[in-house]
């Protein structure tokens, strides 16, 4: 099983950065456990996480807001995950957390899952360079 760490992009002091995405995604072919977790500093679900399964199988669409950290692991051999995004990423601008931070607490229906380098070197929320604030 594959899977991506939970990242978002855009840092900002305001909430408002113009590198932020909001993403729509859904799965084209495959399944997988697709995760949002809000980190807008002094939002009232701080912290808090969704979860969904998405496949070609259910159809189910997620719409992941601004502020919203995001990640997902693949639960079939393979997986296409179609993205349509508010704003073009930015790499300069990418950040991550780890995918099975403690204090996030996620029901992640895998326990070792296959991570980047990258993935794996990705700090907690409590460590990580976001700056994202609640309206």
């Amino acid at each position: 099983m594959a899977s991506r760490s939970v990242e978002f992009s855009g840092v900002s002091t305001t909430g408002k950065n113009p590198h932020a995405q909001g993403k729509l995604v859904l799965c084209l072919m495959g399944r997988i456990f697709d995760v949002a977790v809000d980190i807008r500093v002094g939002s009232p679900t701080f912290a808090q996480w969704v979860g969904i399964d998405l496949s070609d199988q259910n159809n189910h669409i997620l719409y992941i807001p601004r502020g919203f950290a995001h990640g997902y692991v693949v639960l079939s051999d393979t997986a296409h995950v179609l993205y349509k995004c508010t704003s073009e990423y930015s790499p300069s601008h990418d950040r991550g957390i780890l995918w099975n931070d403690p204090d996030l607490h996620i029901h992640w229906p895998v326990s070792d899952p296959v991570l980047s380098e990258k993935d794996r070197g990705n700090p907690l929320l409590r460590d990580a360079d976001n700056n994202f604030a609640a309206d």
